[in-house]
């Protein structure tokens, strides 16, 4: 369970201590100018998943941009410290890059990281024993594991991950964590899964 977070029982996913941050504005306002749009009406968009929303949200260009990325890295880090986790990693195609800004941007540097293939290639990894579709850092020994994600929407691709993680290795994942949460049934079903959640920034942050 992630440690010192908002009570689930209000389903408010960022931190507070997040938002008392210079850092946190600065990355709310990168996100709003990079990432975020607006459609004016609840079928505006049809994101990846089928679904129909007002807002849409593209991360990509965030996790490019090298001042933000770095604030992404140190914002995600602070909690991690504070979780005491050992690896973080998530599915392709979002995760990647976040994974890659966090490790880089870790002062622990024993914390590494990992990617999940959305669809097994057959094997892990031939160097470390990984089991099929996990990529990256060697998990065979166990430890801690965040789950990482750029948008969570209904949480259901963080909580596949979540479970091929605890099935296939002897690691113990304690949270996932995401730049924005949507506010659109995430937090609920993390909540119902028994599984800690927490993001950078919700949907409201942006959008007013």
């Amino acid at each position: 369970m992630i440690i010192d977070v908002v009570p689930k029982a209000a389903l408010m996913t960022v931190h507070q201590s997040m938002r008392e941050k210079p850092s946190w504005k600065e990355l709310r306002d990168f996100v709003h100018s990079l990432a975020f749009l607006d459609g004016g009406h609840d079928e505006a968009f049809t994101l990846a998943s089928g679904r129909k929303s007002r807002w849409f949200f593209d991360l990509k260009p965030v996790m490019m941009h090298p001042d933000s990325a770095r604030l992404i890295g140190s914002l995600i880090n602070e909690r991690l410290d504070q979780i005491q986790c050992d690896y973080v990693g998530g599915l392709e195609l979002g995760a990647v890059p976040l994974t890659a800004i966090v490790v880089t941007e870790n002062g622990n540097k024993s914390r590494q990281g990992f990617m999940i293939r959305k669809s097994d290639k057959g094997r892990g990894g031939r160097k470390t024993n990984n089991p099929p579709g996990v990529e990256g850092v060697a998990l065979r020994e166990g430890g801690r594991v965040i789950i990482l994600e750029d948008v969570t929407t209904t949480g259901g691709s963080a909580i596949k991950a979540v479970q091929k993680i605890q099935d296939s290795t002897a690691c113990e994942v304690v949270g996932v964590i995401s730049i924005v949460d949507r506010e659109e049934g995430g937090a609920e079903a993390f909540e119902a899964a028994g599984i800690a959640f927490e993001s950078l920034l919700s949907r409201s942050d942006i959008s007013g």
